[in-house]
């Protein structure tokens, strides 16, 4: 066994493992990362595609014992601050995600692209993908996705997040709820404070009666 230290998805990990294990046998088995996947295992179908220092490789290529002190980043890792990347939103909503098994593969592949090419045509696309192989979808829907991410991702600079908008909506209920039980607390010490003062004033009637 040996023990490298190296960031994965943002986090600093250190992890031990047989010294001839890939690094895709090691996200998948020794740090529980499963959204990488056993594909071909050749380095033919990049379902095993991660990013290592923000590049594409082919995990299962690559030795466990060469990423020390090296950033890795699966699909787990795309989402931020809850919200999903907006590949992830743009492959959902077009389809472009069918039986999932390449799916983490094409969105760090795309993901690469678009962080080094914002806008990149069409042919940067599918020249970009071209390693990533796929069964279901006959690619179409895969290119309008990453084409519609890259709007996606312009408007959420210039909008709150769906997290912040639910946390908006979550505090503005909050305070509304407040507010009702501020309401009702006042109202009920009111009542109490007439029946206490109705009930002080029928006794001291009742005491002069009898006197």
């Amino acid at each position: 066994m040996i023990t490298i230290a190296l960031t994965v998805n943002g986090e600093p990990t250190e992890v031990a493992f047989a010294p001839y294990k890939t690094l895709l046998e090691v996200l998948r088995e020794d740090l529980n990362l499963c959204g990488t996947k056993h594909g071909c295992e050749l380095g033919e179908c990049g379902a095993c595609a991660v990013l290592l220092d923000d590049q594409p490789v082919l995990s299962c290529l690559v030795l466990g014992v060469d990423c020390g002190d090296r950033a890795v980043t699966t699909v787990e890792g795309l989402a931020t601050d809850g919200r999903l990347h907006p590949l992830q939103e743009t492959f959902a909503d077009l389809g472009a995600a069918q039986c999932g098994y390449c799916t983490p593969g094409f969105l760090v592949t795309a993901k690469a692209l678009l962080d080094e090419h914002p806008r990149p045509t069409r042919d940067q696309i599918r020249e970009a993908l071209s390693g990533n192989l796929c069964r279901c979808t006959g690619y179409q829907q895969i290119f309008e996705a990453v084409e519609a991410a890259i709007v996606s991702d312009a408007d959420a600079r210039l909008k709150p997040s769906r997290y912040e908008e639910r946390n908006d909506r979550s505090a503005k209920a909050s305070a509304e709820r407040q507010v009702v039980i501020h309401e009702r607390s006042a109202k009920a010490s009111a009542e109490r404070q007439i029946a206490i003062e109705g009930r002080s004033a029928k006794a001291s009637a009742e005491r002069q009666d009898r006197s």
